[in-house]
């Protein structure tokens, strides 16, 4: 029954949402892939908003559901009947022509910036059928995609999301991530658009190179404070510095921003300049100051093997610096939780991780059910078994973790959203008050999950 009512809802909001798409003429700009989609619809709205009037989807409003949200610029009704109908009424009133009432008169805006995913097959294929974006960008996929587990091949996955590259209008541009071989595939698909490439390991149209972390001086010691590197274009070379998060995964969607905004016209420099204000979303390799002056890489929004990968490679490439007087050495610590909707790929993949997981810290704590593969994967690649802590929730391990921490020490927090990870950080980290603020799925409905 509960399925039945989602029906009716989604197609009710599909409709106005295609009346308003319709009355407003907005351009759009459309972002999927397996990883990096939030952070990339991020920062293209940073860019993008500093010239127009744009909205963008709220957090990851990317389903069938959250794609018509998005457009009617409405809020999720969870599980209220009341909400959701006060939603459908307010989306009639933006599909009524302005001259019938003046009162509904309203600013629409000039860019939308939407989000789209899929969760199951069908779910790109039946947006497209309306959704016709003026741009479309596509990040990453990887050899495993992260929702793997309803479809029955990473082939079908990248099927699926190739129907919003078919859906770009003639004449549009279609953005590609050109060092994942499946993405740089999807030129061939639309012949009438124009392609605009970047990336790091491959000649582009944007390329990322001399790529470091940033440091800062606290509390008599060096601490990482972001990351800095060069975008190349055009002959030219512009610095871009991105404060409060590290990895080389935070490179792509600050490219291909750029690359937007430079298909755009928009100022490199001026560019520049935005992404160095730019705060990535919580939950994505954030920067936090944790208890017993340590840092946090608070990377709890979502986990797959792909993002799990690079955020260890950033955890390993931390140069980790002394006091002086320190009696204790300063550790690395990776607490991991469990990677859901993988299918068949699930074990294998989790313990690669903890193989990844063994080069990269020196403390290993495991959070669910499958993450006891990562435990295993680093045993199995000589990590010492008195260095790996294995527990079945975050709300198990939350205390266990903050024990484990001594004054320096970096520890990474990483895990699928139904493991609920960001519970760990927020029992380490220094000023929990801000939660609301700085943590993923702070929302009561969240809460009382």
């Amino acid at each position: 029954m509960k399925s039945f009512f989602k029906k009716i809802i989604v197609s009710i909001l599909t409709l106005e949402a295609r009346a308003v798409l319709r009355k407003y003429k907005p351009k759009i700009v459309a972002i999927t892939g397996s990883v990096g989609k939030t952070s990339t619809k991020d920062a293209v709205y940073a860019i993008l908003s500093s010239h127009f009037y744009t909205r963008k989807s709220y957090k990851s409003f990317n389903s069938e559901i959250g794609v018509p949200l998005t457009i009617l610029g409405l809020p999720n009704g969870w599980n209220n009947p009341i909400l959701w109908l006060r939603n459908i009424f307010r989306g009639f009133l933006l599909c009524i022509p302005s001259t019938s009432y003046r009162l509904l008169t309203t600013n629409y805006p000039d860019w939308l910036v939407l989000e789209v995913g899929a969760d199951r097959p069908g779910d790109i294929e039946n947006l497209s059928k309306w959704l016709k974006p003026d741009a479309a960008i596509v990040t990453r996929f990887g050899k495993v995609p992260v929702h793997v587990e309803f479809f029955p091949s990473q082939q079908e996955v990248i099927r699926e999301k190739s129907f919003l590259v078919q859906a770009l209008k003639d004449g549009g541009t279609l953005f590609l991530n050109n060092d994942d071989e499946d993405v740089r595939a999807m030129e061939k698909i639309k012949r009438t658009s124009s392609v605009v490439s970047w990336g790091i390991e491959s000649e582009v149209d944007f390329q990322a190179s001399n790529f470091e972390f940033a440091y800062e001086e606290k509390d008599d010691k060096e601490v990482p404070s972001g990351i800095m590197f060069r975008v190349n274009y055009k002959g030219n070379s512009v610095p871009i510095t991105v404060s409060g998060t590290l990895g080389r995964q935070q490179v792509y969607p600050v490219l291909a921003a750029l690359a937007f905004g430079g298909s755009m016209g928009f100022n490199m420099v001026e560019m520049s300049e935005i992404m160095a204000g730019h705060k990535t979303a919580p939950g994505r390799m954030r920067l936090l100051q944790g208890v017993k002056h340590t840092t946090i890489i608070d990377d709890t929004y979502n986990s797959s093997p792909v993002a799990l990968k690079e955020a260890l490679r950033a955890l390993k490439e931390i140069e980790l610096k002394n006091k002086p007087r320190a009696k204790l050495k300063a550790k690395k610590i990776a607490v991991l939780g469990d990677m859901l909707e993988l299918g068949k790929y699930s074990g294998e993949e989790h313990q690669k991780a903890g193989a990844e997981a063994k080069e990269s810290c020196d403390i290993l704590v495991t959070v669910g059910v499958r993450a006891r593969n990562i435990a295993l994967g680093a045993m199995s690649n000589g990590m010492d078994e008195k260095n790996i802590f294995q527990f079945d929730t975050s709300t198990e391990a939350s205390k266990p973790v903050e024990d484990l921490l001594k004054e320096g020490d970096i520890v990474l927090v990483k895990g699928s959203q139904g493991v609920r990870m960001e519970k760990i950080v927020e029992e380490i980290m220094a000023y929990p008050e801000q939660k609301e603020e700085l943590l993923v799925r702070q929302e009561a409905e969240w809460q009382r999950k």
